[in-house]
């Protein structure tokens, strides 16, 4: 995703209050003028010669910076406060909005500082610690840091309305991750996946969501709120253990197939379904509905529909 440019430091504070939950922001505010405002009103020491002078320069410099930095830097955290309440509104907007509507077309309509937001909150309500990076990073970063428990999962958006995401972004992520020791990875877009990225991700602990998915996961969410942190659709890994590549949870997620719009609800526990192949046994090649929660314990699964 693009970036803007950080303009000053004060910007770059404002930004890290922001990520913060406001009441976080507030506090800081507070803390921070009643810390500052403590060193501002000492008294000055006095001097008659230079030698006391030299040692008194850093006490009356750090005075200096505290007389105004006791109203500078609470005032900035108030902003990032400020920043902070308002993209929760937005967020929540943004996701009661996509998560009623039947289709993926309402994604399509989004920026992709709105289209990050809005999985941001999908996520959050499905159990996960989410932090948004802020922008540090270039296209092939991350743009979002899962958590739940000690496992750590990270998130790349894209928002891209006339283009599959290639094989490219995915192992971009996949090489993040493993510099990273995450757990495993999301790849999300509004869009389609080419069949390359779709291959790479195959055997590998990164989730392909695409537009309908996402659109299934985020109804799914909105029904089953944040009191069920276990109905996700986390790709799962044990630690330390290679997953063998008969694994059904190292297949790719696909939100659609030929003859259906969108991913149903599992029959066992009303999570998105997710297109999987099966890789062994007599029905091996052929694609059916798998749950999301398999890493979960759900073995929930329905038949593709012939077009």
């Amino acid at each position: 995703m693009g970036r803007r440019r950080k303009s000053s430091t004060a910007d770059d504070l404002m930004d890290l209050v922001a990520l913060l939950p406001w009441w976080a922001g507030v506090g800081l505010a507070g803390l921070s003028y009643w810390l500052l405002h403590g060193v501002a009103t000492r008294p000055l020491p006095v001097v008659q010669t230079g030698r006391q002078i030299s040692e008194a320069l850093p006490s009356m410099l750090w005075q200096g910076f505290a007389n105004g930095g006791q109203y500078l830097i609470p005032f900035i955290c108030l902003m990032g406060a400020l920043a902070s309440f308002l993209r929760r509104r937005k967020r929540r907007a943004l996701f009661d909005q996509a998560s009623q509507a039947t289709g993926a077309d309402a994604l399509q309509g989004m920026s992709w500082q709105e289209f990050e937001m809005l999985v941001g909150e999908g996520f959050k309500r499905r159990g996960y610690g989410v932090r948004e990076t802020g922008g540090g990073g270039a296209d092939g970063g991350v743009d979002l840091v899962l958590t739940k428990g000690s496992e750590k999962f990270f998130v790349q958006c894209k928002q891209w309305k006339a283009f599959k995401v290639g094989v490219t972004t995915v192992r971009e992520l996949y090489g993040v991750m493993a510099a990273g020791a995450a757990t495993g990875g999301f790849v999300v877009t509004s869009g389609r996946f080419t069949k390359e990225a779709e291959a790479f991700a195959a055997g590998r602990n990164v989730e392909l969501v695409d537009g309908p998915a996402l659109a299934a996961l985020l109804r799914a969410a909105r029904t089953a709120g944040a009191g069920r942190p276990g109905a996700s659709a986390a790709p799962r890994a044990e630690t330390g253990t290679p997953r063998p590549a008969t694994d059904a949870r190292q297949h790719t997620a696909r939100g659609t197939s030929a003859g259906t719009d969108a991913a149903p609800a599992c029959p066992r526990c009303d999570r998105p379904m997710v297109r999987r192949t099966a890789r062994k046994g007599s029905a091996a090649g052929k694609t059916f509905w798998g749950c999301s929660g398999y890493s979960q314990g759900c073995r929930g699964t329905r038949e593709i529909a012939a077009p």
